[in-house]
């Protein structure tokens, strides 16, 4: 763990192509052999760090829970119930959400995503299927896009309010969530297939 939080500050100190296994066994307070006895070298410890935070963030999820009468009655509230604890997370979590940010922004992502495992983001799969079966039309988006969108574009907001772009306010939360969701808006109208 040590190892891992200090590749994630790292990261977020010298970029994800300035990192050096120096900079982290520094960090961590470990020699360079003693970190190369856990890891084979900095791909796959940007990967391991990629894989941790992405299941942190996935957790998030499994505590929450979606009402199919909520969706229904609210389909934009019961979207924002979801979506205010994972953002959130990133606001709270700095060096991660830059980490994680920059790793998906990088040429190591495409090739990685290829393979990826997406199981333990099997709960908000589930979450998204709820609202598939109140606004079937919902099937119409393209998944990948719909994903992106809403997390990925999380991620990307809350940069922001990390690095201090934009403030840690509740104004910030707001305007975020109408501008993803705006885009959710046209496909969760009701009677709508």
């Amino acid at each position: 763990m040590r190892i891992l939080s200090a590749v994630i500050k790292a990261v977020r100190q010298y970029g994800l192509e300035g990192v050096r296994v120096q900079n982290v066994s520094e960090l961590a307070g470990v020699s360079p052999g003693a970190l190369y006895r856990y890891f084979d070298g900095k791909e796959q410890l940007l990967l391991e760090c990629f894989l941790y935070v992405d299941r942190q963030a996935a957790e998030i999820f499994e505590y929450l829970q979606v009402d199919p009468q909520t969706i229904r009655a609210d389909p934009m509230g019961a979207v924002k119930r979801l979506w205010l604890p994972y953002f959130r997370f990133w606001t709270s979590h700095p060096d991660e959400t830059v980490f994680y940010y920059r790793f998906r922004d990088s040429a190591f992502f495409p090739k990685y995503d290829k393979t990826r495992d997406f199981t333990y983001f099997k709960t908000f799969a589930g979450m998204v299927q709820d609202f598939k079966r109140v606004f079937p039309c919902l099937d119409w988006m393209n998944q990948d896009l719909l994903r992106l969108h809403v997390l990925t574009s999380t991620v990307m907001y809350a940069r922001y309010v990390v690095e201090g772009v934009l403030p840690n306010s509740q104004e910030t939360e707001d305007t975020i969530f109408q501008l993803l969701a705006t885009g959710l808006s046209g496909y969760m109208r009701p009677g709508q297939t």
